[in-house]
């Protein structure tokens, strides 16, 4: 009787008393307060890595004259790699299959690849696809892929292929994503400007919370305003850290936050026409599928008029 007492008090210093930072009943135990309190104090630490890029392919469907003009608008528009870099070029004669293209890729395995959209397609004339050129590349070949508009899309904006001094970095999930802000960070011409921007999803987070809201121990006006603070709160210490980074090693570009939440669609392509972005760059290879990453699909397909580097 004695023992099963001391259970039952044990058990007592456990009974709600309060609210969480969730808005819950019970509270949270001295450990976990200190567990909670250690997460919030581990954040991601940018690391920089100045990409280098030795060797670039340039891969066109156009011929002749057309093919080295174009292989010279990319090496212009990609001044910032400086003049160490071997451009290779394969036109429309060389490579007429996927698979002849891919055989060349492995035998000159280049750190860059630059092409269009729509490859060896007439699809380029409709904005619903890539092109199975790029649906293939993306997500085979470990290294870059720089898409541009394709040449006969006339599709440009004004600065388009002006050069790389606006570049834009996205992602559903910015903290941690070294690599991500690296390649942007490289891309982008000294004296020019890079956009770190994280949009958190407004349909999936007001589901999220129209879920809590169902549950009577937990009060929904707190928890909103709390998860989506600290949500919002990583990304923003994230790109912070990398700005005290990158600004060592390349104190001319200057490093700007956007940190929000809203339709991811339609808010990047608002902030990229915002800020007349001059070269986008996101990840499209997903370890979990064959097909290209989350978002990055849609968003390449939809944003037309601008160089993307996909990773």
């Amino acid at each position: 009787m004695h023992h099963d007492c001391a259970i039952g008090k044990r058990r007592e210093s456990y009974e709600p008393s309060g609210h969480d930072v969730l808005g819950l009943v019970s509270p949270m135990t001295k450990v976990d307060q200190f567990e909670s309190a250690f997460r919030a104090a581990d954040k991601p630490v940018f690391e920089f890595l100045q990409p280098v890029v030795e060797r670039a392919l340039v891969v066109t469907d156009l011929r002749g004259a057309d093919a080295t003009a174009f292989r010279d608008q990319v090496r212009d528009f990609l001044a910032v790699l400086g003049n160490g870099v071997q451009w290779d070029l394969d036109d429309g004669d060389s490579c007429k299959t996927i698979e002849a293209l891919l055989e060349h890729v492995n035998v000159r395995n280049p750190d860059l690849i630059c092409t269009y959209r729509n490859l060896h397609s007439e699809a380029w004339r409709w904005s619903y696809s890539l092109g199975e050129y790029l649906d293939v590349l993306t997500q085979i070949v470990p290294c870059p892929v720089l898409v541009f508009p394709h040449p006969q899309a006339d599709r440009t904006n004004g600065h388009t292929l002006q050069g790389t001094d606006i570049v834009m970095a996205i992602t559903t999930h910015l903290a941690g994503d070294n690599s991500l802000v690296n390649n942007a960070a490289g891309f982008t011409n000294d004296g020019g400007t890079l956009w770190l921007a994280h949009v958190e999803d407004e349909k999936s987070f007001g589901r999220f919370i129209d879920t809590i809201s169902k549950i009577d121990a937990i009060d929904t006006d707190t928890s909103r305003e709390r998860i989506l603070a600290q949500m919002l709160k990583e990304p923003g210490d994230y790109i912070r850290s990398c700005k005290e980074v990158i600004v060592t090693h390349r104190p001319s570009v200057r490093v700007e936050k956007i940190v929000t939440v809203g339709g991811r669609l339609a808010e990047f392509r608002r902030l990229i026409d915002k800020y007349t972005i001059d070269l986008l760059v996101m990840y499209t290879k997903d370890a979990d599928q064959s097909a290209m990453h989350g978002l990055a699909y849609p968003l390449a397909v939809e944003l037309r008029e601008i160089p993307l580097l996909l990773l």
